[in-house]
């Protein structure tokens, strides 16, 4: 059953790859609005999770819809409301960062002067315009990370996921990104799903998502999941939750 109020909604998702299973009946939404942190360990299923919501991937059972919008009936419809930053960089290094974002725009079906003024509106958000029309390969990794940010952003998109984003990244350079995310999500409204390994990512106003070996062991704001776990904070409530499904 769909929630047509929620950005993004995962029901009994399950997956495997041969007889190894590697999701086990997910469950969970995302607002509008609401940052969410999925915290796991590499190897939990969080990027087969987002490959499965972003249509990589077709689930053997559940259901995905954003906004409303079924994955399977409606997979136009619900990818056009998406914006995705992958683990793995997806920019053409050969091609400067405004042609990253113009090959971007006409994919989804945005040319001429109004593609060209979200570009520049968008690389502007991330201080970026400076180097619009500097190779992709003559940014540092930060810099990187906020043009495939700012093109994510290109087609005005309700949800945004993000899959270990500042993985590579310097301690700065990961909190400038953090930061800019939830000034995004605060300011315009936007449902996000931040994928990472790295507690420190999830704060105390976040809600987060525990996904182990590829079951949910805990989903609500921070400070609920500690105390019900009765830990002092996030990385031990982390440790409690993780220790018991083992």
């Amino acid at each position: 059953m769909t929630q047509p109020d929620a950005a993004l909604a995962v029901s009994g998702l399950s997956h495997a790859f041969g007889d190894r299973n590697v999701l086990r009946d997910v469950s969970f939404s995302v607002r509008p609005g609401d940052f969410t942190v999925l915290l796991g360990l590499n190897g939990a299923g969080k990027t087969t999770l987002f490959a499965l919501i972003t249509r990589l991937f077709h689930s053997r059972s559940g259901s995905v819809a954003v906004f409303g919008r079924d994955i399977r009936r409606e997979p136009s419809a619900a990818l056009a409301r998406m914006g995705v930053v992958f683990q793995q960089s997806t920019l053409d290094l050969d091609l400067t960062v405004a042609q990253n974002m113009a090959y971007h725009a006409a994919l989804h079906g945005m040319a001429g002067w109004r593609a060209r003024a979200l570009a520049e509106a968008e690389l502007g958000r991330t201080g970026l315009s400076a180097r619009a029309h500097d190779r992709a390969r003559l940014l540092s990794g930060g810099q990187r990370r906020r043009v495939e940010l700012a093109r994510a952003l290109l087609h005005q998109p309700g949800l945004l996921l993000l899959d270990e984003p500042t993985v590579g990244l310097d301690i700065e350079s990961r909190r400038s990104l953090l930061a800019h995310v939830r000034t995004l999500c605060a300011d315009r409204g936007l449902g996000v799903l931040w994928a990472t390994h790295l507690i420190d990512e999830a704060d105390e106003n976040a809600r987060v998502i525990v996904l182990h070996k590829g079951v949910v062991l805990a989903d609500g704001r921070v400070p609920d999941v500690v105390a019900a776990s009765g830990a002092a904070d996030l990385r031990g409530a982390f440790d409690t939750l993780t220790a018991a499904a083992a």
